[in-house]
């Protein structure tokens, strides 16, 4: 079977550091999906509007090829201990297929590119390349008691997030509980703990250094410049 893109999405994150390990942990940040000229169609998207939510499938086209692997090391086990791949939603897997679920704020229809769905927390590189659209049906999609294996210690994993007040404000006022939402979730690898490290990360255009000290996160400097 042959996949085509029907689209692409459009986010804050030019790489991939920093981006939420799984879509709706940060609510506040926003994306844009631009469609290829076969589908700028209002008919297309007829009846989306009723729908509050989307999922998304979409490629990893960033992720390295790899040899073919059956085991992956997640990284919120520190990099250390090797899970099955179908066990994870790691980007290194036989057909480097991801999926979303992600709030649909809005379709606006445009003259230049027709129909763009503007959605939320969504989890994808910019520019990723978008393969189908399909609505969420939470009578069947949601299932309440199931269990979250490995992973679900960490859902309520949160840094706290010190961010001088004079840097915020350097910060577009509606990406600022975006961005300070990403840095909470801990953009680190989990098997990097020095202290006195010092990362840095890109977001909606501007370069966020900080480091990590315990359960907190300190913003040492921000600017406009790419790294």
């Amino acid at each position: 079977m042959e996949l085509k893109a029907i689209g692409t999405i459009h986010t804050d994150f030019a790489e991939k550091f920093g981006i939420p390990r799984q879509s709706g942990l940060v609510e506040e940040l926003r994306g844009k999906i631009i469609m290829d000229a076969a589908y700028r169609k209002p008919e297309a998207f007829r009846g989306m509007e009723a729908y509050s939510h989307i999922w998304l499938l979409w490629q990893f086209s960033q992720a390295q090829a790899r040899p073919q692997a059956v085991t992956v090391r997640p990284p919120r086990l520190g990099g250390n201990q090797r899970m099955g791949v179908f066990a994870t939603r790691s980007p290194f897997r036989p057909n480097g297929i991801g999926l979303s679920c992600v709030r649909l704020l809005g379709i606006e229809q445009t003259q230049e590119v027709g129909p763009v769905l503007h959605v939320a927390g969504a989890d994808l590189l910019d520019k990723t390349p978008i393969y189908d659209i399909k609505p969420y049906l939470p009578y069947t999609d949601a299932h309440p008691d199931a269990t979250g294996g490995f992973s679900e210690p960490f859902y309520h994993y949160r840094l706290q997030v010190k961010f001088p007040a004079d840097l915020l404000a350097k910060v577009a006022a509606d990406k600022q509980r975006a961005l300070l939402g990403v840095l909470a979730q801990d953009p680190r690898p989990a098997y990097q703990s020095d202290p006195m490290r010092e990362y840095g990360m890109c977001f909606a255009g501007y370069e966020i250094k900080f480091r990590v000290e315990g359960e907190c996160l300190y913003v040492l400097s921000l600017s406009s410049e790419r790294l």
